[in-house]
């Protein structure tokens, strides 16, 4: 695919993963050609609309959602300009590409059970919330694999992968350790072992950027995130 269907690819993506989890949290979701938006507040850390295709008018995604304090819009191709509207970006980010991986992923495994996605998530030790933030309804999902890496009985490193038609979503990736890059092959490495040679996609910023590139990925496109003042 050339860079900018693997951008869409990456937007579209994501954007399903934002519906799915936002759903745990009884938020439902819709999408139609050009974005996917909630007409009620989303989690924390999650948009309240993602672009799924440039140049997509911006005040319309604003008329449906609660676009007070609180909000926040995932611009997939950074083409958006909301500061008339009352928002700033918050961070800009690469979409992340790598085609194939190559190696297994010693000792990384999915998690299947509540015991194991609550070590997990205290291990990824980002919630903003009470747990259960990532919530047992995803460990029944087809569509989606926490993917956790384990030294003895502890969770050492730890991933979302997320399938859709033409892609694999990686997200929420952490190390321990500080080595993100092992993170990241580890985790694609395991989510294509079990969906397959789908195309692997992600997103990040600042310096965590620069160990996905170690690690393979290749920047497709860039995005940003607007927040409410």
């Amino acid at each position: 695919m050339r860079e900018h269907d693997l951008a869409r690819v990456a937007a579209r993506n994501n954007a399903e993963w934002c519906d799915t989890f936002c759903r745990t949290h009884a938020v439902a979701g819709r999408f139609d050609d050009n974005a996917w938006w909630s007409a009620e507040r989303t989690p924390p850390l999650y948009p309240d609309a993602v672009t799924l295709l440039p140049s997509v008018d911006g005040r319309s995604i604003l008329s449906r959602i609660d676009a007070g304090p609180g909000c926040s819009i995932k611009d997939s191709f950074g083409d958006l300009d909301l500061r008339d509207e009352g928002f700033d970006v918050l961070f800009r980010a690469e979409w992340l590409c790598l085609e194939r991986v190559r190696g297994a992923a010693p000792r990384w495994s999915a998690i299947t059970s509540a015991e194991e996605l609550a070590t997990w998530e205290a291990a990824w030790g980002e919630a903003p919330e009470a747990p259960p933030f990532f919530r047992r309804a995803l460990l029944v999902d087809e569509t989606v694999t926490i993917l956790g890496r384990y030294e003895g009985e502890g969770i050492e490193a730890g991933a979302i992968a997320n399938r859709s038609t033409t892609a694999i979503g990686l997200s929420n990736v952490f190390a321990a350790d500080g080595d993100l890059k092992s993170a990241y092959v580890g985790a694609a490495s395991a989510a294509q072992a079990q969906w397959g040679s789908l195309p692997l996609v992600a997103y990040e910023f600042g310096d965590s950027l620069d160990a996905v590139r170690r690690a393979g990925f290749s920047t497709v496109g860039e995005l940003a995130v607007w927040a409410s003042r």
